[in-house]
């Protein structure tokens, strides 16, 4: 491969994408730089002539009382409970489907109050792209919405104290206070290989140098 066959930057990305209306998603665990790169991604299309729709699916988490009913330490609650997949899939990705009405809500709760929102609906242009960030989107209930998806790849000892920098948790990723995260997202990528069922994985580890790594599926 030629090095620019390895870009794995936003624009690159773009312009791997399908034409028309299509629901992108951007994967990878905490501080991998879904968010951003999902921004910047969007951005890039715009800058292209594709209008383009920026969902976060930190917009639609469980309230507090169901993401902890495990325990507020619990992997499996991480995994498990975490978000509202069913309010994720009727308030956006199904308007975004084949004939969908493009009136969608982007968020139903705001995990930093607990309050669920009562968010207006807003229409997107009917060539609009899709992007979501989001952990755990290639888990059963949504690999089958995506019609180009995106594993952001970054080992934990880098993702972890971007995490903690960001946040001010703790950096070690060993730390039992780390553990409902890390080990809620080993739990994810033993269930479900997000990486094979991506279409492409990007190496994050780098944020000024995404690199393509390819993709099993």
């Amino acid at each position: 491969m030629t090095d620019a066959s390895l870009d794995g930057s936003p624009g690159a990305v773009a312009a791997l994408l399908p034409g028309g209306a299509v629901r992108v998603a951007v994967d990878g665990v905490d501080g991998v730089g879904k968010s951003t790169f999902a921004r910047r991604l969007a951005a890039e299309l715009a800058a292209a002539g594709r209008p383009a729709v920026h969902v976060s699916a930190d917009g639609f988490h469980h309230p507090a009382a169901v993401r902890h009913r495990r325990g507020r330490r619990s992997p499996e609650g991480f995994w498990l409970d975490s978000y509202d997949y069913a309010a994720l899939i009727d308030n956006v990705l199904i308007p975004f489907g084949t004939g969908g009405s493009r009136r969608y809500r982007p968020a139903v709760h705001d995990v930093a109050t607990d309050e669920v929102l009562d968010s207006p609906w807003l229409v997107a242009p009917p060539d609009a792209v899709l992007v979501v960030d989001g952990l755990f989107l290639h888990r059963d209930e949504l690999a089958g919405f995506w019609d180009f998806s995106v594993f952001l790849a970054a080992p934990f000892d880098v993702t972890v104290p971007r995490m903690a920098a960001r946040d001010g948790s703790h950096p070690d990723p060993g730390h039992p206070s780390q553990a409902r995260y890390v080990q809620g997202q080993r739990l994810y990528f033993a269930a479900c290989e997000p990486w094979k069922r991506a279409s492409v994985v990007v190496d994050n580890t780098d944020l000024s140098r995404p690199r393509l790594a390819g993709a099993d599926g």
